[in-house]
């Protein structure tokens, strides 16, 4: 089940991320790779996370590779460390909707979400390219834990994609 989409203001956070580039076919590695790295940082220096964790698309090229974070927001940052980088995502105007659903869903919820922004010609924060998207901003946060949710049809994926200010 999808929800309708919605327009809601983000403040800017504090994130932890570790950033890949892989194919379509690769999308489970900065799951299975990068969330261990980030969690273990976490623990390491007594941050404390704030929301989900995520993915954050900031190129897409679905022929070839995407550019993704895998990351979580925290009450601060620390050092940068080996594979994990610091920085700070965006506030502003986001449109998003949130999934009920198996993951394997997520691209024909994210295209129903790009549409619905050409439809009310709400623009995302980004550009074209050639073959290239790049995104300002462009979360899918990981709402169930799966460890507490282990059956992947009943997880929670909030897209929250940045609009143009």
């Amino acid at each position: 089940m999808m929800t309708l989409p919605e327009t809601a203001e983000r403040p800017s956070q504090s994130y932890v991320y570790v950033p890949f580039t892989v194919t379509m076919q690769q999308m489970q590695r900065p799951a299975n790779e990068g969330f261990p790295q980030i969690f273990a940082y976490i623990e390491k220096h007594g941050l404390r996370p704030i929301g989900a964790a995520f993915y954050n698309y900031r190129r897409i090229n679905m022929a070839e590779t995407l550019d993704v974070e895998a990351g979580i927001a925290v009450d601060r940052v620390g050092p940068e460390e080996g594979a994990v980088k610091v920085g700070t995502l965006p506030g502003g105007r986001f449109m998003g909707v949130t999934w009920h659903g198996h993951p394997d869903k997520l691209e024909t919820v994210t295209g129903m979400l790009i549409a619905w922004s050409n439809l009310t010609q709400q623009p995302f924060d980004g550009y074209r390219d050639g073959k290239n998207d790049y995104f300002a901003c462009r979360l899918e946060l990981y709402e169930s834990d799966p460890t507490e949710v282990p059956n992947m049809d009943e997880w929670v994926t909030t897209l929250a994609f940045k609009l143009k200010d």
